[in-house]
């Protein structure tokens, strides 16, 4: 990878996306939905009956409780994501990988600790958009058992059914999704600060949790049992990672906009208007959230809020597909299925490989944990740690990147970082209650993740020990003289400098050349996007070989074709009808010298033999491509 210039080298860099009306309504939708509807589990686990950190429904508690919720979404959403991370920008995109990708590359190793620390982070993330689905739909589905006990058997066959068609939807895309979520969310923000205000308005007592010393009281109290709670009280900011890493989706002014002018106001209602309940009646505690609703609206409550969970559960589904872009192109992930799914907006993408792993993790997840409580004890770990990984990675940019002094960028870091590992100690406590779950699922990425980049390492090293400098093969088809048939053949090249090894074994085998000889290499950059004007060079090595180079950003996808036509531009006029394509497929051998363990080789291997294709990833026509094996000894 080469860093090149950037836009992001300073924050704020300007980026359209489109009509901002309906990003801002797409946001609503795809963004918040999941912030959007804590409000249905996080005060009811912070007071469960089951919970090991269960604190009792006093006035002095639930006012404790109503001030680390308010001061939670104050510093981490507001402050630190809205105000700080986020114009941490890519070029427009967000998200954790492209954070690492604004720091300035290493020299010698590329997996320092740092990268290391980002892909476990990035990894933990994962665990993230499988739990949230399966919590956000399995709560609004439980609203059922208020009206009756008799529909508690259909919850969880209703909530994995529910979760089916939510991924089934995914091809649409996630601004086709946003069109229809938008209005769903909007109606269901207005219903939870319709709910909340009555009761808030009834007694504005409860207001005063707006006073931090309610939640300082509330710690010197219950001492190391009220710092627990944290685990709970963290299910109020479900969503704020994705929030970053739905950036390059809708951009940050919709974001933004969005957050301060009805998520933000409608939580804090909701929220407070639980508090006013409890204050008032105690024994709402075990489902604060629809003891607010009156017995006649709490159908149409339900119906809402489980449209609105299948929203919620859209940010971190549409996160992961962008998670996964970035680390393909950075080459941190086998290459993937990525459909794009809109003319205008290029981050909206749809993957379906992710996309059906997630969809079994998640039912699998409902069907073992059964109750939303179950699952909030599985919550927290996966969320925390990649939070305090990105204000770690955050430091780094704002100290390399932008050249802050150290007197402005400590401060808002230690505030930020503190707040972080607060929350990871408190849900850490939760490892054995389901917490290992995410811990396991992002272990087992990570480990494919730093094998999938240091297999491609290794594999480049042994390319380029055997690489023969192009000047020397052209000095030998000058002497040769082959036969040269028509049309162009098109090699792709990992390596921009030497000969391609797939042109020196067609050569070998067929000893003829095409008229016009194409070494194609694509390499990724460190920026999102590559503009199609700066995208294509090519130099002309004489006797018809052309040296082409195609530069994409993390968040694009390669398209030879395109590449080659706008060569045109450049004096290499290729005529698509008559061109062959000459690709290289590696057999992999774990018999090599190289350091990487014999399992991690056969690992790599194994990825490699079932990753997408290159001649679908790269959109070459199937009909003219060549490949011709290879073995390797890794």
């Amino acid at each position: 990878m080469t860093d090149v210039p950037s836009r992001a080298a300073q924050p704020g860099a300007p980026v359209a996306h489109g009509p901002r009306a309906a990003l801002l309504l797409g946001a609503l939708g795809v963004v918040f939905g999941d912030i959007g509807t804590s409000p249905l589990y996080a005060v009811k686990e912070c007071f469960s009956p089951t919970a090991s950190h269960r604190v009792d429904p006093t006035p002095a508690n639930i006012l404790g409780i109503l001030s680390l919720v308010f001061w939670t979404l104050l510093m981490v959403v507001t402050i630190k994501y809205l105000t700080f991370i986020m114009k941490a920008d890519n070029r427009g995109s967000g998200g954790i990988m492209a954070l690492l990708a604004l720091v300035p590359p290493r020299k010698g190793n590329p997996t320092g600790p740092l990268v290391l620390l980002v892909l476990f982070g990035a990894s933990l993330l994962y665990g993230d958009g499988v739990i949230t689905p399966a919590i956000s739909v399995l709560s609004a589905m439980e609203g059922l058992e208020v009206a009756t006990h008799k529909l508690r058997p259909a919850v969880v066959p209703l909530t994995v059914a529910i979760l089916v068609a939510l991924f089934l939807a995914q091809k649409r895309g996630t601004g086709g999704i946003g069109k229809v979520f938008g209005p769903v969310t909007l109606v269901w923000f207005v219903t939870i600060a319709v709910l909340g205000g009555r009761l808030v308005a009834a007694n504005p007592a409860v207001l005063a949790a707006v006073d931090p010393r309610h939640a300082v009281r509330f710690f010197l109290e219950h001492g190391t049992h009220g710092f627990m709670v944290l685990g709970a009280v963290v299910l109020c900011i479900t969503g704020a990672e994705a929030l970053y890493a739905d950036m390059g989706h809708f951009g940050r002014g919709p974001i933004r906009a969005a957050w301060y002018t009805v998520v933000w106001p409608a939580l804090l209602l909701n929220y407070f208007g639980q508090g006013a309940l409890l204050l008032g009646n105690p024994g709402a505690a075990t489902n604060p959230f629809y003891a607010l609703v009156p017995s006649w609206a709490l159908y149409p409550t339900v119906a809402i809020a489980t449209a609105a969970t299948i929203v919620a559960s859209q940010a971190l589904i549409s996160g992961a597909y962008s998670l996964t872009q970035q680390a393909v192109q950075l080459g941190y992930f086998p290459r993937v299925s990525i459909v794009h799914t809109s003319k205008h907006t290029e981050g909206q993408i749809y993957i379906p490989e992710i996309n059906r792993a997630l969809l079994v993790l998640c039912v699998a997840l409902v069907l073992t944990f059964r109750t939303s409580s179950a699952l909030a004890a599985a919550y927290g770990i996966a969320v925390t740690g990649t939070m305090a990984i990105t204000t770690i990675v955050y430091f780094v940019v704002v100290r390399q990147r932008w050249g802050w002094p150290l007197w402005k960028a400590v401060p808002p870091v230690l505030v930020f970082l503190a707040i972080d590992i607060s929350f990871f100690a408190a849900n850490a406590a939760k490892f054995l209650h389901g917490g290992w779950f995410p811990v396991v699922m992002a272990a087992g990425i990570f480990t494919v993740m730093t094998t999938w980049k240091t297999g491609r390492r290794i594999l480049g090293e042994a390319f380029k020990a055997d690489l023969l400098p192009l000047e020397q093969f052209l000095d030998d088809v000058a002497r040769i003289k082959p036969f040269r048939v028509h049309g162009t053949a098109v090699f792709m090249a990992s390596n921009p400098h030497g000969t391609p090894p797939v042109l020196l074994h067609h050569f070998k085998h067929n000893q003829v050349l095409h008229e016009q000889v194409v070494l194609l290499s694509v390499t990724n950059e460190r920026v999102p996007e590559i503009p199609p004007e700066e995208r294509v060079s090519v130099i002309d090595k004489g006797n018809g070989f052309y040296r082409v180079r195609a530069r994409y950003g993390f968040m694009q996808t390669p398209h030879v074709p395109s590449v080659l036509l706008a060569c045109k531009a450049h004096g290499l006029g290729i005529e698509l009808k008559r061109t062959s394509y000459y690709l290289g497929r590696e057999t992999l051998l774990p018999t090599g010298r190289s350091k990487m363990m014999r399992w991690r080789k056969g690992l790599f291997a194994f990825i490699s033999r079932n990753a997408r294709p290159a001649t679908a990833y790269f959109g070459l026509p199937p009909g003219r491509v060549v490949e011709f094996g290879m073995q390797i000894n890794l």
